[in-house]
């Protein structure tokens, strides 16, 4: 039996708190039931972690304060240009590119790392579409780029961060229309001229972007279109949280503030559009809508409003017979992929999720299956 569930301590230097929950499963084990558990746990908040925290006490997602103030603080805290030079993460080299969409230009920026130069050369690079969170209405890849630069050098895989139009400017589905253009467009001549291989095009997302992730899967699926090699699913929102035990745990205090999701769901859905929908809320679905769906990678944080309604999208899916990676932190909280310049434990957690994808998209197994 190849799928495992086992806690194990993840050092991280000398002064490491981070504790991992970790299950995988492979297609030879589905006709078991999934051991991932129901709900996830938290211990104690990293000191890394927990110290941010305190020195950007007035740094919250979905706080009192109106969504402009976020975005302008956000900006402030996590902006690349505002980080301390010694902890820039390298990268080979940087692109600032664009394509026309659906909806109007969508820049885009490539981070291309000198641990894929060979597979560039050969045409055989990886790509990761990667839609940043933000409740759907907060942030730009300047305020991730630090953190995509890590999982691009440490994965081996071209990182593609997308600058897609945020809510509540424009509703759904402008946003998954934007996903899917850039997922065509690397599968067709923007990646041939960039060395990706075609078959090798995986997506993925924290939080707001972790679902629209998820929702992409699907609707690729449902449209009959090239599926996505790999969906990396960093504490998605696969669900509106309100009545599990992370809600009540970890309403407030810890970054993304749990009632301030209601604000995020009114900035996206457009009048009429049920928050049920598949492709708003994948987590919502019956296993028979979750079936056929492209490996994926999950990471939950046990600090987060989010946890449980992650945990809960990795057993679905992987009940629903898909290829399923789940790893779990009990100590961290939402937001680990910004915080690398402040945390070890953080630039741990990203180099956790860079393995993932390395061995989701140079298994050579997986490459064949694909071909």
């Amino acid at each position: 039996m190849s799928a495992t569930n086992r806690i194990r301590s993840e050092p991280s230097g000398a002064t490491s708190c981070l504790l991992t929950m970790e299950s995988t499963l492979t297609h030879s084990d589905f006709d078991m039931p999934s051991d991932i558990p129901n709900t996830g746990t938290r211990t104690k908040l990293c000191p890394s972690i927990s110290s941010f925290l305190e020195k950007n006490s007035s740094l919250h997602l979905g706080g009192d304060e109106d969504f402009h103030g976020e975005r302008s603080k956000h900006l402030e805290v996590f902006g690349f240009h505002n980080l301390p030079k010694d902890k820039i993460h390298p990268i080979d080299s940087v692109e600032f590119t664009a394509i026309r969409g659906p909806h109007g230009t969508i820049p885009i920026r490539v981070f291309y790392p000198k641990s894929g130069i060979e597979k560039k050369r050969m045409n055989a690079s990886g790509a990761l579409v990667y839609f940043h969170g933000g409740g759907y209405t907060v942030g730009s890849v300047d305020e991730f780029e630090n953190g995509l630069r890590l999982l691009a050098e440490e994965s081996g895989v071209q990182v593609y961060g997308v600058e897609y139009r945020l809510a509540p400017e424009f509703k759904f589905p402008v946003q998954l229309d934007e996903f899917s253009a850039v997922v065509d467009w690397l599968q067709g001549e923007g990646g041939q001229v960039r060395g990706v291989h075609p078959n090798l095009v995986c997506g993925g997302g924290d939080s707001a972007g972790g679902n629209m992730t998820a929702a992409l899967s699907l609707r690729r699926r449902d449209e009959g279109k090239k599926p996505l090699a790999a969906q990396m699913l960093l504490y998605p929102e696969a669900r509106l949280p309100f009545d599990t035990p992370a809600a009540s745990e970890n309403n407030s205090g810890y970054y993304l503030e749990c009632n301030g999701i209601f604000s995020f769901a009114d900035h996206l859905l457009p009048r009429g559009t049920p928050p049920g929908f598949k492709y708003i809320s994948p987590g919502m679905q019956e296993l028979n809508e979750l079936r056929d769906l492209p490996p994926a990678a999950i990471f939950t944080s046990g600090f987060d409003p989010l946890r449980d309604v992650g945990v809960e999208y990795a057993k679905k899916t992987e009940n629903a017979g898909n290829s399923v990676v789940w790893k779990h932190y009990d100590s961290m909280t939402h937001g680990w992929l910004q915080m690398t310049a402040w945390s070890d434990d953080a630039k741990k957690c990203v180099e956790d999720v860079a393995e993932v994808l390395r061995k989701s998209v140079y298994n050579e197994n997986a490459i064949r299956s694909r071909i």
